[in-house]
């Protein structure tokens, strides 16, 4: 029996995990996976309600579970994701990008996933305001954090076309982020000689994820750089809403779509649940994975294929992806394929 908190988050949060509740209990059922769902509060509603991101049951909760299934959060979004990702050492997170069948995407090509390192950077938000009106945050970068999240990168490239790009700014940042491009290039040349690496600073990696992403495979960089790359990609690929992304650590995980709460069509039932969808398929297979367990792994695949030949039959779409469907409509259409 595996134990997953969800957390449903806020704005269009609540309808895209329901959405894909239903879709689970499908699975859930076919498969006769064992599988604890239990909700815990965290985002702008627990803000108002206990005057903090995550209250402390709610931690609780989320450090007893096997993993998290999580909803976009709104405003305090930074203190809930840093605080799972930090909390639990979820150092890597991982976001493929790649174009759908029957999805419109700006690159048809694309096929890369980005390997960002979680845990470090400006993120660890340690800002501070000092005399005269000036404002500092210190960024860090570790040797270990990026040794682990090198590792992460070349492993994954192994499965895919042997290849490692390391994204960086070390012509102007030539400490911290020198740091992290040797260390990137020690753990390939040592441990992975059969890996292809190469290097782009982050303003080139930027322009060429839109004009030749095919030039990518795996891409590994630093906090900020993943963040903003992975949201461009994404949109590179068709559409921010299926976009779907994992943050692992050595013994837990948390899944999730990489955007945002979108407030503007809160409550409209347009809301795309693909990401959603396809990030609690990456929980099942993760879940599959660590345990051996074939049905849960062959599940998240059965959901995956279901997603694709929604997207592929160009009937039921959402409007973000140039269709008219709502939300509900949508999901049906996925569960009459599983």
């Amino acid at each position: 029996m595996f134990r997953v908190a969800v957390i449903e988050g806020d704005g269009i949060g609540p309808e895209i995990i329901d959405a894909t509740f239903k879709v689970l209990a499908k699975l859930v059922a076919k498969y006769r996976l064992e599988i604890e769902f239990v909700k815990v509060e965290a985002g702008d509603n627990a803000v108002r309600k206990y005057g903090v991101a995550v209250p402390e049951e709610s931690w609780k909760t989320i450090k007893g579970c096997d993993a998290i299934l999580k909803g976009p959060v709104g405003e305090s979004a930074g203190d809930v994701v840093v605080k799972i990702r930090r909390g639990l050492d979820l150092y890597a997170n991982i976001r493929p990008s790649k174009a759908l069948p029957g999805v419109k995407a700006l690159k048809p090509n694309i096929d890369l996933v980005i390997v960002r390192e979680n845990t470090e950077d400006v993120y660890v938000r340690a800002e501070y305001v000092l005399p005269e009106d000036v404002s500092i945050a210190i960024r860090v970068i570790s040797r270990k954090a990026s040794q682990r999240i090198a590792r992460k990168a070349f492993e994954i490239a192994k499965g895919r076309r042997k290849k490692v790009t390391v994204v960086h700014k070390a012509n102007v940042l030539t400490v911290t982020d020198g740091l992290f491009k040797s260390t990137v290039y020690d753990v390939g040349r040592r441990e992975f000689p059969d890996i292809e690496i190469d290097e782009m600073y982050i303003d080139a990696a930027v322009m060429d994820i839109v004009r030749k992403p095919e030039r990518f495979d795996v891409i590994v960089t630093t906090n900020l750089y993943g963040d903003i790359l992975s949201d461009l990609a994404a949109y590179v690929s068709g559409s921010i809403g299926l976009a779907a992304s994992a943050n692992i650590g050595d013994e837990k995980a948390m899944f999730e779509p990489i955007h945002g709460a979108a407030f503007d069509i809160a409550g409209k039932g347009i809301a795309n649940p693909t990401a959603m969808m396809l990030s609690a398929a990456w929980m099942l297979k993760w879940l599959g994975e660590r345990s051996n367990s074939r049905s849960y792994v062959e599940a998240g695949k059965a959901l995956e294929k279901a997603i694709e030949a929604t997207l592929a039959d160009g009937k039921i779409l959402t409007p973000d992806l140039g269709g008219s469907a709502t939300t509900a409509e949508f999901t049906e259409a996925v569960i009459s394929r599983l």
